[in-house]
């Protein structure tokens, strides 16, 4: 990845400056938005829950090779202003057209939405259909997940506090397990973007905007039920192996349930890119749902330029 200088000094959600990127006032909030490439449609990333948009840059950079690619930090996460969390899809949604707009992004969009933004990426699709022109979908939350998985695995994730699973303090060696699995995944990315990324995502306020954001699945779910699913062209990138990350927040699950849940989202997601007209669901055997945009980039830029040539 080329090595920028920072573009932003305003102290938000996270201490210091941002590694890259600019602000733009948006409802009151400065939000962080990287913008790079020229060309449309636009490819813009929507981050997962408990990920921020530099997470996305090795794969944000080489769409900017063909076209205009944009990443951002929604507000309540990574270096944007700080918001009550959770907050609806449509406050989510909203914000992110208002802030595209803002920072002159002219639509048409492809959007590309890893897990939580994947709910985020369909709803921007299903209420603003003339901005979009295609969906890629890394590893979505779906509003029918839990429908497709083994119960067993469903009692397990219910029963799951976030208030109580996140203490005060962070036991050291939680954090230095994170830290190690992060540096792994971003060994040859550039020093000035790595550590501070890493320092955010080991953080308590980092784990905490994670799980609070996604702490209204049950409201997210609904939001989009109503809304339907738009006939887009879409590409499902289903993640089918089980990495680090799984692993640790899965410790004492299981390998058969953790198995189950591959088998589960493989039908789900084959559901989902059948129910559209140009839909297509690919499976990625050698990245799991974290690590699929760290390990497998080639598979996500080459479904990106698949969708533009649609």
């Amino acid at each position: 990845m080329q090595r920028r200088p920072s573009e932003a000094r305003s102290k938000t959600t996270t201490e210091g400056a941002p590694p890259l990127g600019r602000y733009h006032d948006v409802g009151g909030r400065r939000l962080l938005l990287h913008r790079s490439g020229s060309g449309s449609p636009a490819v813009v990333f929507l981050a997962g829950g408990g990920t921020v948009g530099l997470d996305y840059l090795n794969v944000q950079e080489r769409a900017a090779e063909f076209t205009t690619s944009v990443l951002y930090d929604r507000a309540g996460t990574g270096w944007s202003d700080r918001a009550r969390l959770p907050r609806s899809s449509a406050e989510v949604t909203d914000e992110l057209r208002e802030l595209l707009h803002t920072a002159g992004v002219p639509a048409p969009y492809l959007l590309v939405g890893h897990s939580l933004g994947g709910f985020y990426a369909r709803h921007y699709a299903q209420r603003f259909p003339d901005e979009v022109a295609g969906l890629l979908l890394l590893d979505p939350a779906h509003e029918d997940y839990n429908a497709y998985m083994p119960q067993q695995l469903v009692e397990i994730w219910n029963a799951w506090d976030p208030d109580q699973a996140l203490p005060d303090e962070l036991p050291d060696e939680l954090i230095q397990l994170y830290r190690g699995m992060f540096a792994q995944e971003m060994a040859d990315w550039p020093a000035e973007i790595r550590e501070p990324l890493i320092e955010y995502h080991v953080s308590l306020e980092g784990l905490k905007a994670g799980a609070q954001e996604a702490s209204n699945v049950d409201r997210l779910n609904d939001e989009l039920r109503q809304a339907g699913m738009p006939d887009v062209p879409l590409i499902v990138l289903t993640a089918v192996g089980i990495d680090s990350f799984k692993r640790a927040v899965s410790h004492g699950t299981p390998e058969s349930l953790l198995h189950e849940e591959i088998e589960g989202k493989r039908r789900l997601y084959t559901a989902l890119a059948e129910s559209v007209s140009r839909g297509e669901n690919r499976l990625i055997d050698d990245a799991g749902h974290v690590t699929i945009t760290f390990r497998r980039p080639d598979a996500v830029l080459q479904a990106i330029r698949d969708l533009l040539g649609r």
